[in-house]
């Protein structure tokens, strides 16, 4: 049997907790070819690169046919090309931000707050709490229902049928192991029940307008008219899922750093004003986003001394480019105050991720007022377990003995 590539080690389940080591390897090659023909960039340089290519092809129906998988992310804006990407990110912009709602995000600070401040409150009187399932899901995941016009009540619905989706993806050397082959399977059938309930959702807000982003752009009147239906319903998944997605992960992450290094937690305990780059940093030593895997060569592109033929997959390992010692001095040690923290934590380019800011704010006041409120707070077990998710990697659960919850 041949040797594993860091590649594919990076991907296997067991070391979801600590890849570093593996991207450690990656990095040696900047961008490299992988056993299956597809290349990995690895490194911040070459990813920066990459992102900023107009060679480089997000839309997989442009892929050969040995290249092409069954993709739950098609027919969003991530996974085409302008002008089609442009034109529709654009009729979904001016439904979050500016210039037609320049004041979206600010305003929804009063309700963050409101939350987080909840959520701690109800841990009172507690001495053990699973930061996960107590806190850092449920904040961004109601936020993103209220900014989008989701029924609370669905949350349950949704994140089994996001989460087994996501489960179902696996671009390892255990994607044909037959328990992941049966992730698979149900991974499809979760992506249609998932599709069906925001099109019906869709359908009765055409028919009947409501608050949110859906009803908005369901009954939209703008320049460029309505998204069509398929999109609509397709973004409105891509809307759901990364809308609370990555604010869990990032905030799970950050407690986990801030508890694995109690200097750190002490300099933002007594320095609040630090919680911005706090945030940057954190998201740049435990990217929410570890990998991205639509992208492909439409034309042969010589990079670091390697060509990625026309048609080959691009993966783009973030999680590894933002501890890439060529770019971050010390990448491997969180520092506050670290200068020119320019990570590639929310992407670059087109495919920046415009729910950026919002996944900001509300993880500046989650860590704000956990670091203010929580009383000496101490991992249980170290590593948390982690969810499955080789895209989306985050702590599973993670259990924290509390001394108490102040006022």
């Amino acid at each position: 049997m041949a040797e594993e590539t860091p590649w594919q080690q990076s991907l296997r389940y067991a070391n979801r907790a600590n890849p570093y080591p593996f991207y450690e390897e990656l990095r040696k090659t900047p961008v490299s070819r992988q056993p299956n023909g597809s290349y990995v960039a690895s490194t911040y340089q070459e990813i920066v690169q990459l992102l900023h290519d107009p060679r480089v092809s997000s839309d997989m129906r442009k892929r050969p046919a040995q290249y092409q998988f069954p993709n739950p992310f098609e027919g969003m804006i991530i996974t085409i090309d302008p002008p089609e990407h442009d034109r529709d990110r654009r009729r979904m912009m001016r439904h979050f931000g500016p210039p037609e709602c320049p004041h979206m995000i600010a305003d929804l600070e009063p309700e963050i707050r409101r939350l987080t401040a909840e959520l701690l409150d109800n841990m009172k009187g507690r001495t053990r709490i699973d930061l996960v399932d107590e806190f850092a899901f449920p904040l961004p995941v109601t936020m993103i229902c209220k900014v989008l016009g989701m029924p609370l009540e669905s949350i349950p619905d949704f994140h089994g049928w996001i989460e087994n989706a996501l489960d179902g993806a696996d671009f390892g050397p255990e994607a044909n192991d037959p328990e992941q082959q049966r992730r698979a399977e149900r991974a499809a059938g979760e992506v249609a029940k998932l599709m069906q309930y925001l099109a019906d959702l869709l359908d009765q807000y055409a028919e009947k307008p409501g608050p949110g982003m859906f009803s908005g752009m369901v009954n939209d009147d703008g320049p460029e008219g309505r998204l069509p239906q398929d999109r609509l319903v397709n973004n409105a998944a891509l809307m759901l899922f990364a809308g609370h997605e990555t604010s869990v992960n990032l905030i799970s992450h950050s407690v986990l750093t801030m508890l694995r290094h109690p200097h750190v937690y002490e300099q933002l305990r007594r320095r609040p004003e630090l919680v911005v780059p706090a945030v940057e940093e954190f998201l740049r030593l435990e990217s929410s986003v570890q990998i991205w895997h639509t992208r492909c060569a439409a034309e042969d592109i010589d990079i670091a001394g390697t060509t990625i033929p026309k048609g080959a997959p691009i993966f783009i390992a973030y999680g590894s480019a933002n501890r890439d010692p060529a770019r971050f001095e010390n990448p491997d040690v969180p520092d506050l105050e670290r200068p020119d923290n320019q990570h590639v934590g929310f992407s670059q380019s087109i495919h920046y991720c415009f729910g950026a800011p919002l996944a900001r704010l509300e993880v500046q006041i989650a860590l704000a007022e956990f670091v203010r409120r929580v009383e000496n707070p101490r991992l249980v077990e170290d590593p948390p377990p982690y969810r499955r998710s080789q895209i989306f990697r985050g702590p599973l659960h993670m259990m924290i003995d509390i001394d108490g919850i102040r006022d």
